[in-house]
Formats: structure tokens, sequence, C-alpha cells
């Protein structure tokens, strides 16, 4: 590559005034010293309040390693994450459970199973998180209607198993799990990938609703598409380096990095120019370097 270690400030995004996610430096490695495989290099990016950033990139880029360690699912080797003002960095699995219970960051898998407890119905697994922080049951009730609502499901399936929906109201009511709690942060780790079209609209719809509550949105996605429609900002990984970031309407239009141009010719959606033979053959060079 002809980028060095990632640093969002030189790739022209600017940092965010006041972020609730702010993550600097990242290196996270998997497996023994002798055999390390290095997941992400010195990757820095912040996420301001109401705002949603996409992370992008194809398999292997790292994407989904950044979600997991912004989640406290795997330990960074190196650098910070700060939530919320809070250094989380060093926290153990206790102090990490506590910040979820807490409601200060929210999660949404791919699979919208691994969100909601399949033995639960759908109106304890969102009232649940509520009464564990305190709640009283009668507001619980109230705020999980209310949220069933934003993601456009009825209340008649509240009595439900996850089992007993489809894959689309699944993943909405898993959505609805993680913002009862009225989080600073959620995490969404490819959420439509699994879904049809007609799904996909729907929820890609609901999450740009959300930008009006003031959550901040980390949408994690090999999909330039489906990022392109919500995503105030995009960030660009490549082999575990954040190689570009900037406004949407940026990478889109004007892309910098040879990986992020071949990335937007690729989605068809957003009827970009397609790559030409030059940039394929870079590219090609690239990926063997």
């Amino acid at each position: 590559m002809t980028t060095g270690p990632s640093d969002e400030k030189s790739a022209g995004s600017g940092e965010p005034p006041d972020p609730v996610l702010r993550v600097t430096g990242l290196d996270v490695h998997y497996g023994p010293r002798r055999r390390r495989r290095r997941a992400l290099r010195g990757v820095s990016l912040g996420v301001a309040p109401g705002e949603t950033v996409g992370v992008i990139g194809e398999t292997g880029s790292g994407k989904s390693t950044f979600a997991r360690a912004a989640l406290g699912l795997v330990r960074a080797s190196a650098g910070s994450i700060v939530i919320g003002g809070e250094d989380v960095s060093a926290y153990g699995n206790r102090q990490w459970r506590g910040l979820r219970r807490r409601g200060v960051i929210q999660y949404v898998f791919q699979d919208p199973l691994l969100s909601l407890d399949p033995d639960l119905t759908i109106e304890d697994s969102l009232t649940d998180p509520l009464l564990v922080q305190g709640v009283p049951r009668a507001e619980a009730a109230r705020r999980v209607r209310s949220f069933l609502a934003r993601v456009r499901l009825s209340e008649e399936l509240l009595d439900r198993l996850p089992g007993e929906l489809s894959g689309g109201q699944r993943q909405r009511a898993a959505v609805a799990r993680a913002l009862v709690t009225e989080p600073r942060l959620v995490i969404l780790d490819e959420p439509v990938s699994a879904l049809d079209s007609a799904n996909r609209v729907q929820v890609l719809e609901i999450l740009k609703d959300l930008r009006a509550t003031g959550v901040a949105l980390v949408f994690i996605s090999h999909d330039l598409g489906s990022v392109a429609g919500i995503a105030d900002r995009i960030a660009v990984l490549y082999q575990g380096e954040l190689v570009e970031v900037g406004a949407a309407a940026d990478i889109i239009s004007r892309p910098q990095h040879l990986y992020t141009r071949l990335l937007v010719s690729s989605a068809p959606t957003l009827h970009s120019a397609p790559a030409t033979r030059a940039e394929r053959e870079a590219l090609r060079a690239l990926l063997h370097t």
C-alpha cells in the first residue's frame, strides 16, 4: 500500500466536536504471539452525537473487528477507545457488561437472533433491559410500545417469539431493543445484509429517521450502496487500515484512494462510472503488495 497508518485528520474528514465514540491508534491482533495476525492497524475515528458513520470494507478488511473492539468483545493490542467521555480501553468483561447494562452503548448484529433471546417474547426482550436499569414497569411498557412504533412493528407481535417473526420483523425488533434504553451510541454490524430488498429498504429508512433522535450510529457494512443514503460520513477500511474518511457525498463523488474508487465503481446503485482497466490492474497490484 502507498498509505501509512490511518490518521482521520490527514484523511480530510475533520475530528467531530465532543464525539460519543473516539477511537485513537487502534491495533487489534489475533492468534498466539509467534503467529499473530494483525486485523487492525492504527485506526482513528470519532463519531459525534446524532451522526451516522458508515464503516466500509470487503471481507477481511477489519470492519467487524472494529465493531467488536468498540463493543469490548475483543481486546485492543494498542490504542484507546473512549465512549461518552469514558476511557474503556482497559475495561474487563465485568466493566463492559456494566457499560452495556447502563445503556450507554448498544449493538445490532447481522443475525437478529444474536441480539434477541430466542426463548423470550419480543415484549420481554425489549422490557428486560429497562427493568435492569430500574425503569418502573408501567413506564417500560409505554417506552417499549413507543419504540416498536418507531421501527414500524405492530403491538400484536409483542407476545411472539423471535422465531415466529419474519427476518425483516426480527431485525426491526432487534433495532428497537437496541434503542429502547436510549443509548448514546449504537453499533450495527451488517444489519441489512441478510435481508431481501424490500426489508433492506425499510430498515435503512428507519435508521435514517433515527438521526433526529441524537443517537450516534456506526453502520458496519461491505455494501457501500446501502450506507451511502444514510451516512453523514464514510470510513473506508482496507487490510486493517483506514485509508479514507470523508463526507458521504465526497466519498461517492470524489473518492481519493484507489480502493475507494473501486468500491464506488462496483456499487451498481450508485450509478457511478465503472472502473477503468488501469484501475483494475492497479488494484490487483495493490492486493499483492
